[in-house]
């Protein structure tokens, strides 16, 4: 039973590191973003090449899926999505799967349908003992990884002026432009951050989910299920969430595994229905 919870909050953090950027976005914008996923492939795609081809480190590796994703985001930020802000949510949601479709047929074009090759670093390969129960030490640095990302959120969103500015325009974007925050701009580095961090997931997912081109359809449900029940437009909404997820599916999968996908579609329905704002309510981004 402890490897089983261990493994599903190892889970429920890759689930938090992609989805928390969705939440950030979509508190803010109130942008329905399907295509988050997306970023988060290239994020993963960006460290297997430079892993696999350049042979970079893992560290650096990240910090460059990281920024590739962020890049990217800002590309398409400036150039489709902020077209949209004031557009119909329809409008948004087909901009935002139209990119999902395109980002699948490209990178199946460019690097194959195949799954990406990911050797572990020797560092975080194997297992280690941890109060008596042996766990892999890679899904352990990924529990340190989301919360450090957690840890450092809350620190930038809660004491910077950067963090202030946010919040504001969370809790009313007319208000926060009369005071004289460039909202545009704020919209443009936080979707930039909140595909960045995608990033970062997708390249943490390599060691766990593993990475295709179809990776941001077949995980899209996990992404928006993470926001939706933990509270769109907050930080530790998804982080509980992403937790209360990991752990279901992994324990549903090693249980009950002839029911397949079944108890975490419940499990979405009982906390919708129980908590239909998300377990966190948004108060700017708490």
């Amino acid at each position: 039973m402890g490897i089983v919870i261990f493994d599903g909050v190892a889970y429920g953090m890759l689930l938090f590191l992609i989805g928390v950027g969705l939440s950030i976005t979509m508190g803010l914008m109130n942008f329905v973003n399907l295509a988050h996923g997306s970023f988060a492939m290239v994020g993963g795609y960006a460290a297997s090449l430079l892993m696999n081809h350049w042979g970079l480190g893992f560290g650096l590796s990240l910090a460059a899926a990281f920024v590739s994703a962020a890049l990217v985001g800002a590309v398409l930020e400036f150039v489709f999505y902020r077209r949209l802000y004031r557009a119909h949510p329809l409008d948004q949601v087909l901009l935002s799967i139209g990119v999902v479709f395109v980002s699948i047929a490209a990178f199946t074009y460019f690097f194959g349908p195949t799954m990406q090759p990911f050797t572990l670093p020797p560092a975080l390969d194997g297992q280690v003992a941890i109060g008596g129960l042996e766990v892999g030490r890679y899904r352990l640095f990924l529990i340190v990884c989301g919360v450090a990302v957690l840890a450092a959120l809350l620190l930038v969103l809660g004491k910077t002026r950067y963090g202030a500015m946010v919040r504001a325009a969370v809790d009313n974007q007319r208000v926060a432009g009369g005071t004289g925050i460039h909202v545009q701009r704020l919209f443009f580095l936080t979707f930039s951050l909140g595909c960045g961090l995608a990033g970062l997931g997708g390249a943490l997912s390599l060691g766990m989910l593993g990475l295709e081109p179809s990776f941001p359809l077949k995980y899209l449900v996990y992404f928006l299920m993470v926001v939706c029940v933990g509270g769109a437009g907050t930080v530790t909404g998804p982080f509980i969430a992403a937790l209360l997820v990991g752990i279901v599916d992994v324990a549903g999968k090693y249980y009950w595994p002839e029911a397949g996908a079944f108890l975490i579609y419940v499990f979405m329905i009982v906390m919708l229905l129980v908590r239909p704002n998300g377990i966190v309510a948004k108060k700017g981004l708490a």
